[in-house]
């Protein structure tokens, strides 16, 4: 086929008629696209003026050069093997027919093209024409749009119209766990369970004819479906795009299941608020009830609607509106307010205990916002409260009463100052082991005991006062603390009860010598407080407490200065909760150490120490405490020692004579001179010496005593008509105004007291 050349330099095919060449070369230059013109075998035949432009090149560079010129090096071997395949199956192939093809310039540089291609029949053969355009502003708009999509905080999912997907992100990748290339070409029904499927299909083309823009959950429960067969919960927004290749929609999917959780569980929280049997109701910080459950409306009366809106004071009385404003002013700084009980007001004007809980509720910010309030109706439980207080106060009453009863009550000393103070424990039943006795022995002597059976309620409150019975008998009978502590360990022992610990501690005093002898069963130590001088422990044997058994007690003497103080107390005084014993312990010294100026007086004294170490009325065990106060010094004594011989009846005699006329006693001389020859000679006769006489004066009486060696006491008995003895026991009986018999170390002591 032979070319001939134009004006402008192009050639067209030979043969062509001069007037249609004229028209084949006003359009191919009229072209909007670079055209091209090879023949069968790849060579450029004819290029129009945006050939020149697009490639760079002059038109006489490229006419007779093979096509592969303005193809990239790496596409040249594939582009002549296209080349003879299209020549054996020439068809027409539109633009942007599915190739990514790329043009080379002159300056070496590519660039995206779209090529379509139109065979030309010849009388010199096969032409096949391609029309080049340039795509590179679309690829770069199509490269802004993908990275539009791969940012996208969704999956992005781009459907053509028969449903197939064209494009995915990486979101989408992450999502359903599919990789791109299991996506591309696939139908969209891929990501859509199996029971939505047919469904799903009638809504994608009911959507191909009503297209429209459909924004993230517009009320439809989606679920879409994972590779890995697992369903979930999504929203999806549609968006149609009109492309020159059609219709294709923008769907953008979410995964909501984590809303959904929280939405069903709002849902179950509201369904508990909603059947809670308490009253739950929501007002803002201002107290206008904003929300009112139905439990709400069952303890107050109202409906629902005749609250709404209202301040929250019109459910509390006139007496309590201060309340709420208070309560409010602490839900405004953010407090929780906690089991608050309190009065409210019904329908029907009825007040009810209630318990309130209050907690204030934020915003995003954590600013307060409003409060919610839970309402409990507690009137059952206040009056159960109050019928159990009032039955545990008769039961306390009762154990009380009987405990009192169990312990006795001290009888007065004379020339002894006391004080005692009891306070039952502050919980369960208040009554307990604690005991203390006071017991006049004669002759200016006076036991002094005080116990503690551990443990609480009426069991121990028994066995105390049994225990405070036998203590009080065998003291009595002038026994000495050793051996009265001794026979009280058989008593405890006797009484068998289990895990039962008994202290004890008995004291006898001797008024005009300020002689103290102390026996202690694992009690407490006994306080000395004299004025002027440090609180002291008073000297006392370690012994185990009563019970153990096995035990051999001991006692000890110690000479007390007269007008000193003997504090006893028990374990409820000194052993609170969360302190310790000796920190107690110190206090309480430190304490008596203070009283002469801080509490003047045995009574105010008691009351000060109870104050100063129990400041609580709560928390403690029961508590005794005893303050035994010395008596001044008597205002005569006189002693002497006799050997157990007829003479020494006379000599004691005028002893005796000699001391009361000197005291001025004259009105008792001849009464205490016969009961003196009574004693002395049931002495001299039946004991053994030396014999003892020790005379003792005091404002209101005289007391003789006579000791000896014999450890038999003497008993009172009836003498028959014939006898010349046995009666003189029944004239120191007659005579004296006391007298009493008390074992010693050495043998015993008979002694008898007038009153002057």
């Amino acid at each position: 086929m032979e070319l001939d050349t134009c004006r402008c330099g192009s050639r067209v095919p030979a043969g062509v008629p001069g007037a249609a060449e004229e028209r084949f070369r006003g359009l191919l230059e009229a072209a909007p696209d670079a055209m091209v013109i090879v023949d069968d075998t790849g060579t450029i035949r004819l290029v129009n003026a945006q050939t020149e432009a697009l490639f760079g090149y002059r038109r006489e560079e490229l006419l007779g050069h093979p096509v592969e010129l303005l193809v990239p090096d790496r596409f040249r071997t594939h582009h002549t093997e296209h080349r003879n395949g299209y020549a054996h199956n020439q068809q027409v192939r539109p633009m942007g027919a599915g190739l990514d093809l790329y043009g080379l310039r002159k300056d070496g540089t590519e660039f995206p093209v779209e090529i379509s291609l139109s065979p030309l029949e010849t009388t010199d053969g096969l032409l096949v024409s391609a029309a080049v355009r340039d795509v590179s502003e679309r690829k770069a708009a199509e490269e802004r749009f993908r990275g539009l999509l791969e940012a996208a905080p969704d999956a992005m999912v781009i459907v053509d119209d028969t449903g197939t997907i064209r494009l995915v992100n990486a979101q989408t990748e992450a999502l359903f766990g599919y990789r791109r290339e299991e996506l591309l070409g696939h139908p969209v029904e891929l990501l859509v369970p199996d029971r939505f499927r047919t469904h799903h299909t009638e809504h994608r083309n009911g959507y191909a004819h009503n297209q429209q823009v459909r924004p993230m959950g517009a009320g439809l429960d989606l679920y879409g479906l994972r590779k890995d067969g697992t369903e979930f919960p999504v929203e999806i927004s549609l968006s149609p795009l009109e492309t020159t290749d059609g219709l294709l929609v923008s769907a953008a999917v979410r995964d909501v299941s984590e809303r959904k959780t929280a939405e069903e569980r709002i849902n179950e929280l509201a369904a508990l608020v909603e059947s809670s049997q308490d009253a739950i109701l929501a007002k803002t910080l201002d107290g206008r009830i904003t929300y009112w459950n139905a439990a709400a409306q069952r303890l107050y009366g109202f409906a629902a609607d005749e609250v709404l809106g209202r301040h929250v004071s019109m459910l509390a009385p006139s007496t309590g509106r201060h309340e709420i404003t208070a309560l409010l002013e602490r839900l405004r700084r953010g407090e929780k307010v906690e089991h608050f009980e309190t009065l409210r007001l019904t329908r029907s004007g009825e007040l009810l205990d209630v318990d309130v809980t209050l907690w204030p509720t934020r915003a995003a910010d954590g600013a307060v916002v409003g409060a919610c309030a839970i309402v409990r109706d507690i009137s059952d439980r206040k009056r159960a409260e109050a019928e159990l207080t009032e039955l545990y106060e008769q039961q306390r009453h009762i154990a009380l009463t009987l405990q009192r009863s169990l312990m006795g009550t001290p009888p007065d000393i004379p020339g002894l100052a006391t004080a005692s103070r009891y306070r039952p424990a502050t919980q369960g039943a208040g009554v307990g082991g604690d005991w203390f006795d006071l017991i006049p022995l004669g002759a200016g002597r006076v036991g002094v005991l005080i116990g503690d059976v551990m443990g609480r309620g009426l069991e121990a409150a028994a066995v105390m006062g049994q225990l405070r019975s036998a203590a009080h008998a065998l003291a009595k009978t002038g026994l000495q603390p050793r051996q009265l502590m001794q026979a009280m360990d058989t008593v405890v022992a006797d009484l068998d009860v289990p895990d039962q610990l008994v202290t004890c501690c008995y004291l006898v005093i001797a008024a005009d010598t300020g002689e103290v002898t102390v026996c202690s069963a694992g009690h407490l130590p006994v306080l000395v407080a004299v004025p002027g001088a440090p609180t002291r422990p008073l000297p006392a044997p370690v012994n185990a407490p009563l019970g153990v058994g096995g035990v051999i007690y001991e006692h000890c003497c110690s000479t007390i200065e007269p007008g000193a103080t003997l504090v006893l107390y028990t374990d409820g005084l000194i052993e609170t909760p969360g302190t310790d014993i000796e920190d107690k312990l110190a206090q309480l010294v430190a304490t008596l150490d203070e009283l002469p100026a801080a509490a003047p007086g045995l009574e105010s004294a008691a009351d000060h120490v109870l104050s100063t170490l129990l400041p609580d009325a709560d928390g403690h065990d029961d508590v005794t405490l005893l303050l035994t106060q010395l008596p001044a010094a008597p205002l005569a004594t006189a002693t002497t020692d006799l050997s157990a011989a007829p003479e020494s009846v006379p000599a004691g005699r005028d002893f005796l004579a000699k001391a009361l006329s000197t005291w001025g006693c004259a009105g008792t001389t001849d009464d205490a001179l016969l009961l003196l020859s009574e004693i002395l000679t049931n002495a001299v006769r039946h004991a053994q010496g030396p014999i003892g006489i020790h005379a003792c004066r005091t404002d209101t009486d005289l007391t003789v005593e006579i000791s000896d060696r014999s450890p038999h006491l003497p008993q009172p008995r009836l003498a028959a008509e014939d006898e010349e003895s046995g009666r003189g026991l029944l004239l120191v009986r007659a005579l004296a105004d006391s007298w009493g018999v008390r074992p010693t170390d050495l043998g015993k002591t008979t002694w008898f007291s007038l009153k002057l």
